[in-house]
């Protein structure tokens, strides 16, 4: 699986949602860096707890964001 799959699925997720990325930051407690980060693949290996905080700030499960 590659990690794009990781922001497309984000993407995905939060443009589903209405959310802006800022708003994701906000909910995530992370900066809006790294959510932009994650979710356009430049940062290709987030941690798992980067990866907790956006699933929840999105109500999904981490394995939602990880599935390909």
């Amino acid at each position: 699986m590659t990690n794009s799959k990781i922001g497309l699925n984000i993407k995905k997720l939060r443009n589903g949602k209405g959310y802006s990325l800022e708003k994701v930051a906000r909910l995530a407690d992370v900066s809006l860096n790294t959510v932009m980060r994650v979710e356009s693949g430049v940062n290709k290996n987030p941690t798992i707890e980067t990866l907790t905080k956006i699933a929840k700030a999105l109500n999904v499960g981490v394995n939602d964001l990880l599935k390909s």
